[in-house]
């Protein structure tokens, strides 16, 4: 399992249409990687500009795939649009512990 943690910053302004680019991406990742085992994104309470994205793939093929999808292409030529691309952070995490629960309802 691979999970990757991205921090981007959002352009002042262009709130409205970074978020509904992240949900459309997280709609795509979900109809169309089913080696995506989670994809989430997060707005932060202390900076309302930053999106945190906590992905999990079943291995590195799935991430690979990830980075290869028309979304992803899509998302990446929006991206300096909308977000500060002096401001992004990604890191590649390896699961320790934990769990995770279907939502409920």
């Amino acid at each position: 399992m691979i999970t990757i943690i991205a921090r981007f910053k959002m352009q002042a302004g262009k709130e409205e249409e970074a978020l509904q680019s992240t949900r459309k991406m997280a709609e795509a990742v979900q109809a169309n990687e089913p080696g995506a085992l989670a994809y989430f994104a997060h707005r932060s309470q202390e900076d309302p500009l930053e999106i945190m994205f906590f992905e999990v793939y079943a291995g590195d093929d799935a991430f690979q795939a990830h980075a290869q999808t028309p979304h992803m292409a899509e998302m990446r030529s929006a991206f300096p649009q909308l977000f500060d691309v002096s401001q992004v952070k990604v890191e590649r995490w390896e699961r320790v512990g934990g769990f995770a629960r279907p939502e409920a309802g």
